[in-house]
């Protein structure tokens, strides 16, 4: 009875997610402004929504629970700690000057600041980070299937990914909102469930010295504290560049809408990610209470052993729903990105016989992106470092030239294009070089040596975005007056209509 109950139940939740998404494509109406930023329609409700939604993916739920329970609270909670972090950042000082822009995509602010060919590279690398964020979440939708729905986790990735697909490449960022409405709504009522069930029924046992409060997980480095800050540091700096949460703010109705939303989606973060990392400090005890084994993630060893059959429904649909809400974001972003950025299709006012191109090719490389994450989830079956690492890389090499650009009046092209090179090179060597990444065993690519050990893990997150910073500065100062670019100023909404086609 309980594997019926959370088969036919999960089977009901993912077909219901598919029939919103697939009637919020009407919204679209053929055209890629629709498509791409909801038509910049979003109200403060929805727009809040989708943020939160896209924060809070499967890395804040089920990888939370799984660190947190293996290193210490410091550990998983690093996790939502980081997003809300990047979402209160964006809220306070970036939300408003980019809202205003008027820009499709982010790259699009790379092209109107530093030209053609940063706007390329830039547009590769948030490429590549996206389809680890993609490969991230396809994991856990690939654990949880084959654990509750019976198939292989290949066919659960497969699963997962085809879902996300089609109500995303067919209802564009209408469908990624309406449906991160309702999964932002279960993911909540998720985490409210977990932790108040365990607090009822068993107490929330937090042992001292890997609780809240123990602050040697921020202090010292045999605890983890380099590991956890290269966590916050990496989401909460790089996620600045990440092309879901920048598409929202885009599609915000006005800038002060933007703003709000982020700040009310930083918060929304926090109270869904941090109940999944205090249950992970209790689920050991409560396992062994049980007899149940503690080997596999501890939050499935609950919803299989002690939580009952519907209420393990609700946090099942909780952690898919995770997955689904940022999967549908990276797909829709990277797609767009390949189009509109690398390709160079532009939005044409007036549509030719064939349709709207940007709308139509963003459809076809939605196709290269979704395989591309299920490689990388089957390459690397872990849910928290895919994310870090696409963060790290981001930060490393892309968010130095976008603050730079909005904020300091001598960043230049030369500037930025040595940093996103820089940057991004030197912590792609550091990764290859490292046996672990953020406590996880290196799979996906990794050279033997002697020089590095697991005991420098955490540094290169901290160092690469420090390199890629001072090579920006220096060469910026450096070929001033060779940029003849103009500057950003206040008022830049016609220079971007001409290069977005409107």
């Amino acid at each position: 009875m309980t594997a019926k109950i959370l088969f036919w139940g999960i089977i009901i939740f993912l077909f219901a997610t598919l029939a919103i998404g697939v009637w919020a494509s009407k919204k679209v109406k053929g055209d890629s402004m629709n498509y791409l930023v909801a038509g910049r329609g979003l109200v403060l409700p929805l727009a809040a929504a989708t943020l939160m939604a896209q924060s809070v993916d499967s890395n804040a739920t089920l990888g939370n629970t799984d660190l947190t329970s293996a290193f210490g609270f410091w550990a998983g909670a690093s996790l939502p700690v980081g997003l809300a972090l990047c979402l209160f950042l964006a809220g306070m000082f970036f939300a408003k000057p980019l809202n205003r822009m008027k820009l499709i995509t982010l790259p699009d602010f790379y092209r109107v600041k530093y030209g053609r060919t940063v706007e390329i590279i830039a547009s590769l690398l948030m490429v590549l980070s996206f389809a680890f964020l993609l490969a991230g979440n396809l994991v856990a939708g690939g654990v949880l299937f084959e654990t509750f729905l019976g198939t292989s986790y290949t066919g659960g990735v497969m699963m997962l990914a085809i879902i996300v697909f089609i109500y995303t490449v067919m209802g564009g960022l209408f469908a990624v909102a309406y449906t991160d409405v309702v999964q932002v709504i279960v993911a909540f009522l998720g985490s409210l469930v977990l932790i108040g069930f365990v607090g009822m029924n068993f107490g929330l046992s937090i042992p001292a010295d890997v609780g809240p409060f123990a602050f040697d997980q921020l202090t010292q480095p045999a605890s983890g504290a380099v590991i956890n800050w290269a966590t916050i540091l990496a989401l909460g700096f790089g996620n600045l560049a990440a092309i879901d949460f920048m598409a929202r703010i885009f599609a915000a109705d006005t800038p002060e809408t933007a703003q709000r939303a982020c700040l009310f989606a930083s918060g929304g973060t926090l109270l869904i990610g941090i109940p999944f990392s205090l249950v992970a400090l209790s689920a050991g005890s409560i396992l062994e209470s049980v007899g149940a084994a503690t080997d596999g993630p501890v939050l499935l060893g609950l919803i299989q052993n002690v939580i009952p059959p519907i209420l393990g429904l609700i946090i099942i649909a909780a952690i898919i729903s995770a997955s689904l809400s940022t999967g549908d974001g990276a797909i829709l972003g990277t797609s767009s990105v390949l189009a509109h950025n690398v390709l160079g299709i532009r939005h044409e006012a007036v549509h030719g016989p064939g349709g709207d191109k940007l709308l139509n090719l963003t459809r076809v490389m939605a196709i290269v992106i979704t395989a591309l994450g299920i490689f990388f989830a089957l390459r690397v079956p872990e849910t928290g470092v895919l994310l870090v690492l696409a963060f790290d890389m981001m930060m490393a090499g892309v968010v130095v030239p976008l603050v730079g650009g909005l904020f300091w009046s001598k960043s230049n092209r030369y500037g930025a294009l040595a940093c996103i090179i820089v940057g991004s090179l030197t912590r792609l060597i550091l990764f290859v070089l490292m046996p672990t990444a953020f406590g996880a065993e290196n799979t996906l690519l990794y050279i033997p040596n002697n020089i590095f050990t697991i005991d420098f893990d955490g540094f290169p997150t901290l160092i690469s975005p420090l390199v890629g910073l001072v090579v920006f500065v220096v060469v910026s100062l450096m070929t001033q007056g060779r940029d003849r670019l103009r500057p950003l100023t206040t008022d830049v909404e016609t220079e971007v209509k001409q290069f977005v086609g409107r």
